[in-house]
This record gives C-alpha cells, structure tokens and sequence, in this order.
C-alpha cells in the first residue's frame, strides 16, 4: 500500500465525522464516516482462526499479508504520499494489531462527556417522531432509560465504545493516541488540526473551517436517523442545555476519565 494509513475512533457523537468533514479538504487526505474496513478485518481473522478447520494451512505470514489486502484493495484509489484515515470505534481494540500491519500508524480518538453523547443521540430519537431509529432497532417504545441503558451497556453503542477506548487508553501502545475532545474541535478546530498534522508528521494545510461539505443524508436515512451525520457549514461551538433527566446527568458525568491527569498514568495526549 502506497499511501499512509491512521485511525479515527472513539466515541459517538463526539466530532469524527465533523473531523473527517475537515480533513477531506486536504486534496492528500482520505476520511469518512464508519466503513467496512474494520469489520472485514475481524470477518477475516474469524475465518482464519482455528474455528475454521482449513486455517491449518494459513501461517501467520499469510494471515498479515491478507489483512494487508483488505486495505490495499479498499484504499486502492489514494495514490502514493496521499493519507488514508479510516474510521471504527472498534480501531481502540485492536492497537496490537495495528502496530504490526502499518508501525507508523496513529490513532485519533474523539471523545466527549458521557451525559452530552446520550444526550446528543437522545435528541437525535425526539427530533424524529415518525420513523424509530436503526440505533434502537427499529424498535418504537422504551423510555429515555431504557435507550440510556441499551446504550450504555457493554455491548450498546456508547458502552462498547467507552469500553474500547479504555482498553487503547490504558494499553501497551497508548502512545499512538490522541485524544480529541468535542469542544476542541468545536471551539478551536485550528488547534486541532495542529495537533493532528503534528502527530501524524504531515505539513500543516490552510483549512476552511468556515465552508465544511458533506453529505451522507442517505446514509442516515437508511438507518431511520436523518442527521445522524450531519455537520454545519460552519464549525462553531454547540452550546444548548440537557434534554436527558438531571438523574442520568449524574450518573455518567464522572465517566469521563480523561479529563482527570490522575486517571492517565500513561500520559496520553488529550487536546
């Protein structure tokens, strides 16, 4: 593969599709929305592993270089010296894996206070009356609770995510990430991208933060959650109060263990 490869994950509703909004605008660099890339990779290493009674004849060597395909066969279309960033929260899972396939990679991980992410697709939910959500299953009933607790599980979208981000946190290459917090990215975009362009050692690009393009409407539709991945011409800070009850503020406020510099012995960049 001849072009660079790094990451975007961590959790929902927290700016990485703003991010890869802005990213685009560098002729050079790649990104978009959640895509395949991830689970055809953990399709793959299911398949070769010993559930499979073939995979006997799979060596490791063979196991990296087809992992190796799924990318150079995706990312076919970025020529040399272009930036390829791939987005999945599953990404903070599987960093061992990273750093074997592309040693070079990093890991961009947008993160945000826990009650704003339940509260940001709790909006999504009300703002939608006549068509229940892909993220719920199709499924019209519960309460703010029960769609709070599916999705705060372990297995619910934001608890996996949190749970994944924890592991890339607290894990042995902890030093590929970069956490990026929502109000960065909303408030100081510029800074940002700085710390971005730094990490991945790329010159810096004059960005348009006043003209953002993109557009995956359909997309949103199709999972029954129009602006799911909405973003606004303009990057400006988003400042509005709670539609969640103050019980579930509460509970998840202190789950934002980033923000505490005794929670992060590793010293991962936050910005």
């Amino acid at each position: 593969m001849l072009a660079s490869v790094h990451f975007i994950s961590g959790l929902p509703r927290s700016g990485s599709t703003l991010l890869a909004a802005i990213l685009r605008q560098n002729p050079r660099f790649h990104a978009g929305i959640t895509g395949p890339v991830g689970p055809l990779v953990e399709a793959m290493l299911r398949n070769m592993s010993m559930g499979n009674e073939t995979s006997i004849f799979i060596s490791d060597a063979q196991r990296e270089a087809l992992l190796r395909a799924v990318f150079d066969t995706f990312y076919a279309h970025a020529p040399a010296g272009d930036v390829v960033f791939d987005t999945n929260r599953l990404w903070c899972t599987k960093l061992p894996l990273i750093a074997a396939l592309f040693p070079h990679a990093r890991v961009i991980c947008c993160v945000r206070d826990m009650p704003w992410v339940f509260d940001s697709i709790e909006r999504l939910v009300r703002s939608n009356q006549f068509q229940p959500s892909g993220i719920f299953n199709f499924e019209p009933g519960g309460t703010v609770y029960s769609r709070i607790e599916g999705l705060a599980a372990p297995v619910g979208m934001v608890g996996y995510a949190w749970c994944a981000l924890r592991e890339a946190f607290y894990g042995e290459q902890s030093e590929r990430l970069l956490l990026l917090t929502y109000e960065t990215i909303t408030a100081n975009p510029r800074r940002a991208l700085d710390a971005i362009y730094d990490l991945i050692g790329e010159t810096p690009f004059a960005h348009d933060f006043d003209n953002i393009e993109f557009d995956v409407a359909a997309f949103d539709r199709r999972l029954g959650t129009p602006g799911l991945h909405a973003v606004a011409r303009r990057v400006h800070p988003n400042e509005r109060g709670f539609v969640i009850p103050p019980d579930l503020v509460r509970k998840y406020e202190n789950d934002s263990f980033w923000r505490d510099p005794a929670r992060n012995p590793k010293r991962v960049r936050v910005v």
